[in-house]
């Protein structure tokens, strides 16, 4: 299978525990802090090509350090990053103090993710894929963006999307014009709550599909995730781990769903073999934890 991912791509700087930040000029001792690949188009890139795929991606970086360090980590990992295209905008990066509880509050820099060129898209190499994967379309001016992915689409290629930004009903009159075409949805249950007003997941998830989605798979944390079509709806249930951070775990859980998808396994068997992914990248630091394969992961 041969995946691109196409968006956003963060360095993040993660600090563990952090369950308060000292007052003044204070300090605190932590156990551990680390930087990994992440974002919705970086870090999905990162565990496709851990679980066997042969991945693309493109987006934008800075000329900076954080550039030149976020490429190098991406191309460890085996994916292929020709064509991240530098900008006149500082590398995005977040700063995540870990809570105990693995919950991730964050600061986030969006700089070089709001400046990516759709005019240098490089078409032959999307059209070329088994599968597109949109990080964070909100950013990439939707507009603009849905012709592209029409286009695309109209080849064959499949084409999915997450959504890095909180979901409300503004945001989704944004990114409605390339909701129709989406093979897949992959965002947050709070985002789709958020985007519908809708307090019910399911019912909530059928308003995005009204708009144009073929699918919404929603990750809700220790509930798993729901996958929702026209016709149908079904529960992944998650896995039970000890979690210490849950930075990445949406990425993660998309990786694992388009991966699960391109060996044909089914909506629901895939939403599991995210789900599953998902619960190993949370049980350590960084949306890049976790020595896995596809055969550990479906063994």
């Amino acid at each position: 299978m041969r995946v691109a991912t196409f968006g956003a791509h963060v360095l993040d700087v993660l600090a563990q525990p952090v369950d308060e930040i000292p007052g003044g000029q204070g300090a605190a001792l932590v156990q551990n802090i680390r930087m990994s690949p992440a974002g919705p188009a970086g870090g999905t890139a990162v565990t496709l090509a851990k679980l066997g795929v042969e991945v693309y991606t493109v987006g934008a970086i800075g000329r900076d350090d954080p550039g030149d360090l976020l490429t190098t980590m991406l191309e460890r990992n085996g994916v292929n990053t020709d064509h991240l295209v530098t900008v006149d905008q500082p590398t995005s990066m977040s700063m995540l103090p870990i809570r105990s509880n693995g919950d991730r509050p964050a600061l986030h820099l969006p700089g070089a993710n709001l400046a990516y060129p759709l005019d240098s898209t490089p078409f032959e190499l999307l059209t070329g894929m088994d599968h597109v994967h949109i990080g964070a379309p909100e950013l990439l001016n939707p507009p603009e963006l849905a012709p592209l992915l029409a286009d695309i689409r109209a080849t064959g290629t499949t084409i999915s999307a997450d959504i890095l930004a909180d979901g409300d009903p503004g945001l989704l009159a944004w990114i409605e014009p390339v909701l129709p075409q989406l093979d897949y949805l992959l965002p947050n249950d709070d985002q789709v709550r958020g985007f519908t007003g809708e307090s019910d997941l399911i019912a909530a998830c059928r308003r995005l599909i009204d708009r144009g989605v073929s699918c919404v798979a929603a990750t809700a944390g220790a509930d798993g995730a729901h996958v929702v079509t026209a016709e149908d709806a079904e529960h992944a249930r998650a896995r039970d781990v000890n979690v210490v951070d849950t930075s990445g775990c949406g990425d993660s859980f998309s990786a694992g769903f388009l991966a699960a998808r391109g060996h044909d396994m089914g909506l629901l068997a895939a939403a599991e073999i995210g789900c599953a992914v998902a619960g190993i990248v949370a049980t350590g630091l960084g949306s890049d934890h976790g020595d896995f394969t596809w055969a550990s992961i479906t063994r």
